[in-house]
């Protein structure tokens, strides 16, 4: 079962603690050799290591200790809940993304490629190897724009992080409640990467995805959690996840949708798992990928003046106290995460005064200079601001549905209607980058103009939605796939996962029959 891949702990072992102080040294050291000097050159500040992480910088010795450790430590409640709301919404998105081109082409791909009865491939009727099944759930995940999306880290961690979780703990047969602790892990080690790096500048600087590097370190930290890892087979997890990270931003130049979701949930999923699987079978590696010659962040990380621009503690930075699942968006809309303000903003006007589609003579958005570039006159319905604007006004709300409806692309009323639009990026929105901010303006035909500039998108950490509306958001997705009552009992189930005795329980409700 899940746990009996913990063989490298001494009994009574504790993690170890770094004070504030600690980390501020260490940081600075950091900065200024690119690298993190080993335990021994701490063991003054530190105090003793035992023998498993002696030749580690303390930030591994840390962030290992804890990620073997996930397992079977409590989550808070209100930590629980957001993991159910997250499982429940990365799920719906897998399910409805069956219905999309790269959703079909990952099915076919694991239907002709075979394998071992071992984990499901949802929405089908398909139960393959677990490499496999995590490879089409990632790319079911994110095959349109359904999903959540972390905005410190520029990721959608739920795409990799819940399939490799999924597909491993099938593998080991874990419980609802140790899945629920795999997931929350995931979020909170692959966001915390890139954010030791810059965060969303981490793409501009390098041209690597954000994206990718987020997605290979959280599901090898999801799927290593399922596997029962203790803590050296952790760091030589990390070491495998190193070495698969990979992506670079001309993802956003595929106009299909296909690269993006190979890139942001299928190849990070499947290695994830292929990852925890290669080490609890025994493989070696390097002890902390971190720290040392030719480390991670003097591969990957930017620089400046020919010094590494990162900070390795923020690895570790209030690692149990912020759970980045809780920062983390689910979105009102299934669109790009830049039109979800300006849909809240039009749904604002609708509510404030009624007027029509013919009544509007202009509709001004204003958003940020990067995400006018991805959402400005796009070939596809669900990240084109101005075809999703125009659907607005004309339907009063935003469906799947709708949003992938490509037809409507060409027809003349929608296009009468988006003709009005204009998307301008505005250097005020810039400033607030990575929020999701927009500014939006509707003169109507009268001289009547409404403005309103959403600064906290339905969704957001600091605009939550509650249990009901996610749950609604994910009927709307999952019912049209699987049918009413399977829905029903499948929402039911994630809703209470710690009464799960087996993962692969769940394998009836979330496969066509």
């Amino acid at each position: 079962m899940g746990h009996s891949g913990r063989t490298d702990e001494p009994a009574g072992s504790g993690g170890a603690v770094l004070t504030r102080r600690d980390l501020l040294e260490l940081a600075g050291l950091a900065f200024a050799t690119t690298a993190i000097p080993p335990v021994a050159a701490f063991a003054e500040a530190v105090g003793s290591q035992d023998e498993a992480a002696l030749g580690v910088s303390p930030v591994m010795d840390k962030l290992s200790r804890y990620m073997s450790e996930a397992c079977e430590r409590g989550l808070p409640d209100e930590v629980v809940e957001k993991a159910k709301h997250h499982i429940v919404d990365t799920l719906a998105a897998m399910i409805s993304g069956s219905e999309i081109r790269p959703g079909h082409a990952a099915i076919e791909f694991v239907r002709a490629y075979g394998g071992k009865e071992v984990a499901t491939v949802v929405a089908s009727n398909i139960v393959c190897g677990p490499i496999e099944a995590a490879l089409a759930n990632g790319v079911l995940a994110h095959a349109d724009e359904t999903d959540d999306s972390h905005g410190p880290s520029r990721s959608h961690p739920g795409v990799s992080v819940v399939p490799a979780a999924l597909a491993a703990g099938e593998q080991f047969g874990i419980s609802g409640k140790h899945f629920l602790r795999a997931v929350t892990l995931g979020y909170d080690v692959g966001t915390r990467v890139t954010m030791s790096m810059g965060g969303p500048g981490y793409q501009v600087a390098t041209h690597r995805s954000t994206h990718g590097t987020v997605a290979a370190f959280g599901a090898g930290a999801a799927a290593g959690c399922a596997a029962g890892l203790g803590a050296q087979q952790m760091r030589l997890l990390l070491d495998y996840s190193a070495q698969q990270t990979s992506g670079m931003g001309a993802w956003s130049r595929d106009t299909e949708h296909m690269e993006k979701a190979f890139l942001f949930g299928g190849k990070p999923a499947a290695g994830g798992v292929t990852a925890a699987m290669l080490i609890r079978s025994g493989w070696t590696g390097v002890d902390d990928i971190f720290s040392g010659p030719d480390n991670f962040f003097q591969a990957l990380a930017p620089r400046e003046n020919g010094v590494v621009k990162a900070d390795p503690t923020q690895l570790v930075e209030k690692l149990g106290e912020r759970y980045e699942i809780t920062r983390t968006n689910i979105k009102k809309w299934t669109v790009g995460s830049p039109i979800q303000a300006p849909l809240d903003a039009l749904a604002g006007f609708f509510n404030r005064r009624s007027f029509t589609a013919d009544d509007v003579q202009k509709v001004v958005v204003r958003i940020a200079s990067d995400e006018a570039n991805t959402v400005s006159n796009r070939d596809m319905p669900d990240i084109c601001m101005q075809h999703m604007i125009a659907l607005m006004l004309l339907d009063k709300t935003a469906t799947f549905r709708s949003a992938h409806d490509k037809a409507r692309m060409k027809d003349p009323d929608v296009l009468r209607q988006r003709a009005k639009v204009q998307v301008v990026a505005d250097p005020r929105i810039d400033a607030r980058r990575p929020r999701r901010e927009a500014i939006v303006e509707v003169t109507l035909a009268d001289g009547t103009q409404m403005s309103e500039w959403v600064r906290d998108v339905r969704g957001t950490a600091e605009n939550p939605m509650p249990r009901e509306e996610v749950v609604r958001k994910a009927r709307d997705l999952i019912a049209p796939v699987l049918g009413g009552a399977t829905c029903a009992t499948l929402i039911d189930k994630l809703l209470a996962l710690e009464n799960v005795k087996d993962i692969r329980e769940l394998r009836p409700v979330l496969q066509r029959s």
